[in-house]
């Protein structure tokens, strides 16, 4: 992947898991629970994304 594509999926992780962290900080009964786990997943496979392009980009 392109160094562009990868810094562009980068922000929109870091956006989507502060977005997540508001989420969680809101009493219990104030949770989007939908809006919670949509996110949650979304940045799971972002994060999990980022990790496997940077560890195929490492020297062996």
């Amino acid at each position: 992947m392109s160094k562009e594509f990868i810094a562009i999926i980068s922000i929109v992780s870091v956006v989507i898991w502060i977005v997540v962290s508001q989420e969680a900080v809101k009493p219990s009964k104030e949770i989007n629970w939908w809006k919670m786990i949509s996110l949650l997943s979304v940045g799971t496979v972002l994060a999990l994304g980022l990790t496997i392009s940077l560890f195929q980009s490492l020297p062996f």
